[in-house]
């Protein structure tokens, strides 16, 4: 759609899925951390994955898995990537060599020490979201996007991206802008007036076309 790749991340149901897909989604992320209000069963998630176009790229979500958890889904061979959203350290993400998905892994940013991180991680691209002290992800709020700079790597930038902002994050030299809490109704429910208003921003700035 445009230079700048657009994840719609939380997917939990198809109505949801395709109305992304139609309005210009790259990529579609699931959930499989149980204590999230995004939370799906892997066999759910097939059934979605399924039912959609493959030229969208599908993100496999997880939060500080199991090595045996991670692999049982991530071998069934529905994602292109897999997001590590916990406290997952290099040498966990370098142990996934396995795999010939693609490997994200997010930083809950505080400061720029936080992004520096970034260059410890064996992996194909950094997603930087806000940090909470209790959360892993989609808590609706913003970091410093100015402290992103340039890292030389593939970065999604994440965190309280929403309608009213994303003309911003549009500006930010990332590869994806990663968008979830932003265009609900509730965790877990897009809400597609949103959704649709997002796209259309995006649109409006960097004259990409919509697909409709």
């Amino acid at each position: 759609m445009t230079s700048i790749k657009i994840k719609i991340c939380g997917i939990t149901n198809i109505d949801d899925a395709n109305l992304a897909i139609q309005l210009g989604a790259d990529l579609l992320g699931f959930n499989f951390y149980a204590p999230s209000p995004r939370y799906l069963a892997i066999e759910q998630a097939e059934e979605i994955i399924q039912k959609i176009p493959t030229f969208v790229d599908t993100v496999a979500v997880f939060v500080n898995p199991s090595p045996m958890e991670l692999k049982r889904i991530v071998e069934k061979g529905f994602f292109n990537w897999i997001q590590l959203h916990g406290d997952e350290t290099p040498e966990f993400c370098k142990s996934l060599n396995w795999t010939n998905a693609r490997i994200i892994k997010a930083i809950r940013v505080q400061s720029a020490d936080d992004i520096r991180k970034a260059d410890t991680y064996p992996v194909d691209a950094i997603l930087l979201d806000a940090f909470d002290k209790t959360l892993y992800g989609g808590t609706g709020k913003t970091f410093d996007w100015t402290l992103v700079g340039n890292l030389y790597r593939r970065i999604f930038l994440a965190g309280g991206v929403t309608p009213e902002n994303v003309v911003e994050a549009t500006e930010r030299d990332v590869y994806c802008i990663d968008v979830c809490s932003g265009v609900e109704s509730e965790p877990g429910k897009k809400d597609h007036q949103k959704m649709k208003l997002l796209f259309e921003n995006i649109r409006k700035a960097t004259g990409g076309k919509v697909r409709v």
